[in-house]
Parts: structure tokens; sequence; C-alpha cells
């Protein structure tokens, strides 16, 4: 339902994209995972008819994006970072405008707009003009707005930034039941977590270009099975307990330095707890527990970037706002 082939993008001197691939299958969502600047939202414009690309091909829905850009706007609904609405008008009325647009007769736009307004939950407040709704209100409303045509294909760009825990956990339950229903889904995202719980299939980008794709759990055998994770009592004994941990994994080390929290693959349990734990011990680090676990998406990322994905410095983002 959604394909690109070696997608080219430049702003100047800046390549937001460098030859991108990624493709959708019907009924699934697609996470595309990077930091700011990777070129996420460019791709996203791309595939939705807003910016061509300098080089390579994308079709939605099997139309050619580049040769039929109308017809592929009639297959797709798009909800971007931020929410597009007119803030002077009702939820109600927000969502008429959009059906006329979309060229859906009156009764049809009544239909769907009372519709939605009850599937999101919006229904008390369709006769409130948008400027007195909350965030998750508001992305909500964007998300009902790019439904109201029942396109097959759905692009949301980073839809939960700026929403509170709750309103995060509310929006992941609409997007999967947009999936559950049949509706192909392309979401950018940077927020790990999020990835791995939506995405049947992730593309992680850096620099314009995929560097891994796979399953959540596939992603994370590309680093080892195990993971080693050791959490201590006192911060100042970070460094020590690095050295200890970097001696007995493989790859790069996690660190998190809030929490105190340390892990790195291990390619065998042989031993590797017990030698831990002396080493520590001599080493004067207290610890407060360790054991062995999976890896996350976040120690996914790190392994693949060398940096986590909230760390990551924005290095063509210039390339990216421009493409907006």
């Amino acid at each position: 339902m959604i394909e690109a082939v070696g997608l080219h993008k430049s702003f100047g001197e800046t390549h937001a994209l460098a030859g991108l691939d990624l493709d959708a299958k019907e009924g699934t969502i697609l996470g595309v995972l990077g930091p700011n600047g990777a070129g996420k939202t460019t791709a996203v414009r791309i595939l939705t008819t807003l910016t061509h690309p300098n080089q390579g091909t994308a079709a939605v829905a099997g139309i050619d994006v580049l040769r039929h850009p109308h017809k592929v706007r009639a297959k797709i609904g798009v909800a971007g970072q931020y929410a597009a609405l007119d803030e002077l008008l009702t939820g109600s009325e927000n969502l008429g405008m959009i059906g006329r647009l979309y060229r859906l007769d009156p009764a049809t736009v009544r239909r769907r707009t009372e519709a939605l307004l009850q599937h999101f939950e919006l229904t008390d407040a369709a006769g409130r003009t948008v400027k007195t709704y909350s965030g998750g209100m508001r992305r909500r409303l964007d998300l009902a707005a790019a439904l109201i045509s029942e396109p097959p294909v759905v692009f949301l760009d980073e839809p939960t930034t700026g929403l509170d825990p709750k309103g995060r956990l509310e929006m992941w339950d609409l997007i999967a039941g947009l999936a559950r229903g049949g509706t192909t889904v392309l979401m950018t995202t940077q927020y790990l977590e999020e990835a791995d719980r939506l995405a049947d299939d992730i593309v992680v980008i850096d620099h314009g270009r995929a560097i891994a794709r796979g399953s959540v759990d596939q992603l994370k055998r590309q680093i080892g099975g195990e993971r080693l994770e050791v959490k201590i009592s006192d911060a100042p004994h970070l460094p020590d307990a690095r050295r200890v941990l970097e001696a007995l994994g493989e790859g790069p080390l996690f660190v998190d330095e809030e929490d105190r929290r340390l892990s790195v693959a291990v390619t065998s349990h042989d031993g590797v707890l017990t030698r831990a734990i002396r080493e520590l011990d001599t080493a004067g680090v207290h610890v407060d527990d360790i054991g062995f676990r999976r890896p996350t998406l976040d120690e996914v990322f790190l392994a693949l970037t060398g940096s986590p994905a909230e760390d990551r410095p924005p290095e063509d983002a210039v390339g990216e706002e421009a493409g907006r």
C-alpha cells in the first residue's frame, strides 16, 4: 500500500533524504523511527504529494505519487505534527469543512462527522470552538479530520508530540484501532516506546536513509538476545561500573545516569553474572539490582547509530524544516 524506492531530497547543501527505501503492507502500522532531522517529515511530505523528491519513486495504494498526485490525495488521510484545525470553528464545523473539501455530499459529511465525534469521544465538545480544546482533544479531532473520507492509507507524523501520558495512551489505542479496521498506517516517531507498542514493522532512519528494518523482535535480536543490566546505589560510582561492564559485554554500553542504570549485550550467561558481581564489589560499587533481560528499542538505536534517539543532534533539521 505504501512504497518508496531511492528517495533523495536536498535543501541547498543539506541532504534530508539520501536514498530512502520503505514499504508498508495493507492493514499494518509501519513505524518510521529516527531523531529530529533524520528526514521523517520530508519522507511523509513526498508520500503525501506535498513535496517532490530530487530522485526516486513512490506509490501509495498502487498510484504513482509523482504522476497522479490528485488520485493519491483521494486515497489518503494526513495528520501532521501540529493539528491543522481552524480554531474559530467548532469541532463539527472543522470536520464538515474537511468533508466538503473532499467533495463528499452533505448527507455523508453529516453522518461521518457524527460517527467520528462519537468514536473519538468529542460529542460533548462538538459545538465548542477549537480554541477551547485541550491538546489531546485537538489531536483527536485532527485525526478524525484525516479519516473523514474513510481513506485506506493514513499518514501520522509524530502523532503524540506534546501530549501528556494519558493523551498519548488514548492516541495509541486509536491508532491501533485503525490498523485493526484494515487501514494502512505510516507513523513517524522519535518515541521508542511508541514504536515498540504500535508498529508491526519498523524502519530506522539515520541521515536520510534506512539503516535497519524489521519487526521489534528482529531489531532487538540484531544487538544480541540478552542484556546484562545493573542498577547501582551511588551515582559517583558510575565510571567504575562502566569500566566493569565494558570489559564483560559486547558492543556499546547503555547508561541511564538519572536512574543509575547500565546495560550491555552479553554473548553467554556462563559465569558472567558471578564475575560482574565480584568485579563490581572489588571496584567498591554497591549494587541495588542486577540481572539479565531483553534489549529495549532505545538500546537498538544506540547500537545502530552510536547515540540514543533523544540525544541526537538535528544535523539535517534545516532541510526537514524547509520541507514542511
